[in-house]
Formats: structure tokens, sequence, C-alpha cells
């Protein structure tokens, strides 16, 4: 299975993973240690709720004006 990753940096170090198909979030130190993480929680969720897994999320960019 497939699934999305959306990585950002945290604001104390590290960075941040989401999935956006179950809404499991997670972190880690490097950005491979987030995903490691993120695929485990993701997998621990699924086994707990295996019918909640949404389509996949189409994931793009968008531009604001800066203020």
């Amino acid at each position: 299975m497939i699934l999305n990753a959306v990585i950002s940096e945290a604001e104390e170090g590290g960075f941040v993973a989401f999935n956006p198909e179950t809404g499991t979030t997670t972190q880690g130190e490097t950005v491979e240690d987030a995903i490691d993480n993120l695929r485990e929680a993701t997998a621990l969720y699924l086994e707990e709720f295996p019918s909640r897994v949404r389509r996949p999320s189409l994931v793009t960019s968008f531009e604001i004006a800066h203020a």
C-alpha cells in the first residue's frame, strides 16, 4: 500500500511527519526517522482501523501574497 507523507520541520528541532489518508502524525530527529516512525504509527493505526483508509490525497502547493 502506498500512502503519502507530509514532512515539515518542527519548531523544537527535528521533523514532523503526517499521513493525510489516516491522520496519523509523528516525529523524528531526521527526515528518515520521521518517515520510519510514521510508517510504524500508520501500520498500528491500520491494524486497529483497517477500513478507515481514504483514497490517496492530492498533495499540491499554493502561493499567497506575503504581507
